[in-house]
């Protein structure tokens, strides 16, 4: 019996290594030596500076501080390696340098711990870039134990969990995170420079409109009203573009209450812009530009690798009509299905599930999401959505069933969505009240009336298009990432039971 009330081995084996941890700052704070009693420490430079510069630098002194990641003590002289923002840097420690006090220091030093140092840059006998350190200094003392470094984290969960650590032990993982936040400070320079003007909108909202999605819902205590978290950012840019603010787009986080898989997660980043008197293929040349642009900056080529394939941003992107691509890979032409009776009849011949509120425009996307979207592996626009599931887009002149709509396709996911953004208040409010009938039909994702947007589309809005890019996925194809986990640094994760 005594031996099942045992603690593992392994985990007695981490807590003893746990308790040296604490026992060492014990003894430091003791000796008036407590490391995070220290507010600050100026670098100089950063491990990979040392590198560029190295002819520069060479026999001068430098400061750097980052993270030991590996030491090896040998009597009088010892190596370690500590990481900072842009790599690794060996060091050369020897006790006559520093002295003997600060040697003895050094040798009780674990992996983890942060160190700041100064010393003089040079060469090793086998060609390594080194700095000979002349002082070295405790920043922080890390009580926790790394991975064990041949095996680093592996486990995606804990990794999620723990990206913190997922950044110490993986140099891709922040490589990642490096280049996301390149990929969003390019697309700013890219719309700065063609005139738009960045701008921010409410997160919390009465009405959640603008997306077909589920919203979070909360209650604000001050007020006693209940509001939801935004799905989208489009209702309240276009009031600014109504207010004659011609160009406008937001970078920010959206939230939709829906599940959880590669590619989607309930709180993500959307990009939208809008711009005034322009429409949906003045949309499709924007994005072009504008993938073409972030690729080369964030990525060096406008060949995007991705998992087998190889997306090419160099040629014009392919411009299908939904109509056309269904006919196209699937065999069937909808303009030749007279109405939803037929549709209903065709998909139920197909084996494609639809519901019974829905239209033969309905049925159309589902033909097209079963039978085209994994073909798209091409940059490539569909266009001219069915009016059905488009209740923000303006009709096509000569095809009212239709509207002046494009998504943007790439590796067989959707990457964008874009308007001739509809500006006729009459129509809105019928499109509205459509979206109302279908919300009572059992659409849980579809739109309530928004009364203060109806009437700033009676104030007048231009002509306008619009778009909304997906960060997430953008960033997800520019570091050949496999799930939309890999590209947010932190994901939503279930709690784990305390």
């Amino acid at each position: 019996m005594a031996q099942q009330n045992k603690k593992p081995q392994a985990e007695q084996d981490v807590n003893a290594l746990l308790k040296v941890r604490h026992e060492k700052l014990a003894n430091l704070q003791e000796a008036g030596k407590d490391p995070f009693q220290i507010t600050k420490y100026d670098v100089t430079v950063h491990s990979q500076d040392i590198r560029d510069r190295y002819e520069e630098l060479e026999g001068q002194e430098v400061s750097l501080a980052g993270r030991m990641m590996f030491k090896r003590v040998m009597g009088k002289a010892s190596f370690c390696n500590i990481q900072d923002l842009k790599g690794k840097m060996q060091l050369y420690v020897a006790r006559d340098e520093i002295g003997e006090e600060s040697y003895a220091d050094f040798k009780k030093y674990d992996i983890g711990d942060i160190l700041g140092v100064k010393g003089k840059v040079f060469k090793t006998k086998t060609g390594e870039i080194s700095v000979h350190a002349e002082e070295i200094v405790l920043l922080s003392k890390s009580l926790q134990i790394l991975p064990e470094k041949h095996h680093g984290l592996t486990d995606t969960d804990t990794r999620y969990r723990q990206r913190y650590v997922d950044l110490i032990m993986n140099e891709d993982v922040k490589d990642t995170f490096i280049k996301r936040s390149k990929v969003i400070s390019c697309i700013r320079r890219f719309l700065d420079e063609q005139g738009f003007m960045e701008v921010e909108t409410p997160m919390l909202v009465s009405n959640a409109g603008g997306a077909a999605a589920r919203p979070f819902e909360t209650h604000f205590n001050s007020l006693n009203e209940d509001l939801k978290l935004r799905i989208s950012l489009e209702l309240y840019l276009k009031r600014l573009i109504v207010g004659g603010m011609e160009r406008v787009y937001e970078i920010g986080r959206v939230f939709r209450n829906e599940g959880l898989d590669t590619r989607h997660n309930p709180e993500f980043t959307l990009m939208e812009l809008y711009q005034a008197y322009t429409d949906y293929h003045g949309m499709m040349d924007l994005t072009e530009k504008l993938y073409r642009h972030v690729a080369k900056e964030v990525t060096g080529s406008e060949i995007l690798k991705y998992g087998d394939h190889e997306m090419d941003l160099s040629k014009p992107f392919e411009r299908l009509t939904m109509v056309d691509a269904v006919k196209k890979y699937a065999g069937v032409d909808f303009n030749e299905i007279p109405d939803t009776e037929a549709a209903k009849a065709l998909a139920k011949e197909k084996g494609i599930e639809f519901e019974e509120r829905h239209q033969k425009g309905d049925i159309l996307n589902l033909f097209f999401e079963e039978y085209v979207e994994d073909h798209l592996i091409q940059p490539t626009f569909i266009m001219d959505h069915p009016i059905e599931i488009s209740p923000l887009t303006k009709k096509k002149p000569d095809n009212p069933d239709y509207v002046e709509r494009f998504e943007f396709f790439m590796n067989g996911w959707e990457m964008a969505n874009a308007y001739s953004e509809l500006n006729d208040p009459i129509d809105q409010r019928a499109r509205f009240e459509a979206q109302e009938k279908a919300l009572a039909a059992g659409d849980d994702e579809a739109e309530h009336t928004d009364e203060d947007f109806l009437n700033a589309l009676s104030i007048g809005m231009p002509p306008t298009g619009g778009i909304g890019f997906g960060i997430d996925r953008m960033v997800m194809m520019m570091t050949n990432s496999p799930a939309i986990r890999d590209v947010l640094l932190f994901p939503t994760m279930k709690s784990i039971d305390k």
